[in-house]
């Protein structure tokens, strides 16, 4: 089966205000950005995003924060974007904040069927225990906390329950697919892409490098088509365009920097 859509805006086109969407991704590197522009040209509003952050306030999910398109976000970082920070302290946006662990075994567990898990991280915390802000109100009170979670002993140990996330869509962005919708992902740019794919009831890929069925060794592929539902190519330009949240370099040193 072609999966390939005929572009990123064709791709994104039935995402309805208040869709929820798993996108890949850590910081800027391995974000779906084509998806999300052409999201961001399509319209769509009242999203529900989950994402280990949302991007920075010029890039990635940032451009639909900017924009006012979002209204809850589930992820573990929170990073420089200060529209984010203004936003959530102001009342316009939800937030619920997860560990990172648990939110990626959330997504994995959605993708997987499974409804929910244990885990010991966040045990007698507000995390477990509830409270924890996720909407203010305009006077910087409390208008929706975080609810208390199931917690059990195993052994000598508490746990606490956490339920799986699955989304109507899934954004994601490979270094190499095939027209089945097998991906590669390159480096660190495999994190959360592959998770976010499984937990979207119909997941897009953004591919930089569109291969023919049977090019890709499966031993190579680290997400399966069966969780893929559209591909889409991307230019040499869109492939290239890649951002850095946080450029460090070091002042050259020269010859005589070092005699002196």
């Amino acid at each position: 089966m072609d999966k390939t859509s005929p572009s990123a805006a064709a791709a994104v086109a039935d995402i309805a205000d208040g869709a929820s969407l798993a996108v890949g991704g850590f910081g800027l590197c391995g974000i779906p950005s084509t998806l999300v522009s052409a999201l961001h040209a399509q319209g769509a509003c009242g999203l529900r995003v989950v994402s280990n952050n949302c991007g920075t306030d010029d890039h990635g999910l940032g451009i639909l924060l900017g924009a006012g398109r979002i209204a809850r976000v589930t992820g573990s970082y929170v990073g420089e974007n200060k529209e984010f920070a203004r936003q959530y302290l102001s009342g316009e946006l939800e937030v619920e904040l997860v560990p990172q662990g648990t939110l990626a075994e959330r997504l994995r567990a959605g993708g997987c069927g499974i409804p929910a898990f244990y885990t010991p991280a966040g045990v007698g915390t507000p995390l477990a225990d509830g409270g924890i802000p996720w909407r203010h109100d305009s006077g910087g009170g409390v208008a929706v906390a975080s609810p208390a979670k199931e917690t059990r002993t195993f052994g000598d140990r508490d746990f606490v329950l956490e339920e799986a996330i699955t989304c109507d869509f899934a954004l994601v962005r490979a270094a190499r697919g095939d027209r089945h919708g097998n991906l590669v992902f390159d480096k660190s740019a495999r994190n959360f892409n592959p998770l976010a794919a499984m937990a979207g009831r119909v997941t897009i890929a953004e591919v930089e490098e569109l291969v023919e069925p049977g090019d890709l060794d499966p031993d190579e592929i680290h997400l399966p088509g069966v969780f893929v539902q559209r591909v889409v190519a991307l230019t040499p330009l869109q492939a290239a365009d890649k951002q850095i949240e946080r450029r460090t370099v070091s002042v050259p040193v020269t010859r005589e920097a070092v005699s002196g």
